[in-house]
């Protein structure tokens, strides 16, 4: 039999995980690893020792699902690293408990329903495409206009930074130096 660890994070460091941390112990957590940060960095050294310290049989306890990742594509893929270790989940609002039958169903149909969605994400794209040209567009990104581009460098050449040649021209500031860039690339260092 296994122990539950939990993990709280907050998305800043005016957040407190104090209260994630309260209900987690109640909950059972003896030992709890937290992150302050944003769920949409990847980077979470706390979720990352706690996988480090967890064992086969161990449960991963969390007040809210939310609190493992922003999408549900990034919450089934520590979901599954989670399974495949022999770590269960448990999650204290939405009552989900994987090391039951009913918890690992909703699991699998939470990943269905995401496969589900992909799918018609990639459908749409096609779609959107294939009407698109039907109309006569092209899809992408479109030709940057020339005279603007040499307009560009001319201000450049005659002493008007990057930024504010883009600037005055109507153009993109990557444009401009990725076309500066193209005209005097890179000298190789010795």
């Amino acid at each position: 039999m296994g122990v539950i660890l939990g993990y709280a994070r907050v998305s800043t460091s005016e957040q407190d995980v104090a209260g994630q941390t309260l209900r987690l112990e109640q909950a059972g957590a003896l030992k709890v690893f937290t992150d302050t940060g944003s769920g949409r960095a990847m980077d979470r050294p706390g979720l990352e020792a706690l996988l480090a310290y967890a064992r086969r049989g161990d449960t991963l306890a969390v007040v809210r699902l939310d609190r493992l990742g922003r999408s549900l594509s990034e919450l089934l893929a520590v979901v599954a690293r989670l399974k495949d270790r022999g770590i269960d989940l448990l999650s204290l609002e939405e009552r989900i408990d994987t090391s039951s039958a009913a918890g690992e169903l909703i699991f699998h149909v939470f990943g269905a329903i995401a496969h589900f969605e992909r799918r018609l994400i990639a459908e749409r794209t096609k779609d959107g495409i294939a009407a698109a040209r039907a109309r006569g567009k092209r899809p992408g990104r479109q030709p940057v206009d020339a005279e603007k581009i040499a307009a560009a460098l001319t201000l450049i050449k005659a002493g008007l930074s990057p930024t504010a040649a883009a600037k005055q021209l109507g153009l993109g500031r990557s444009t401009v130096y990725r076309e500066v860039k193209r005209i005097n690339p890179p000298r190789p260092r010795p």
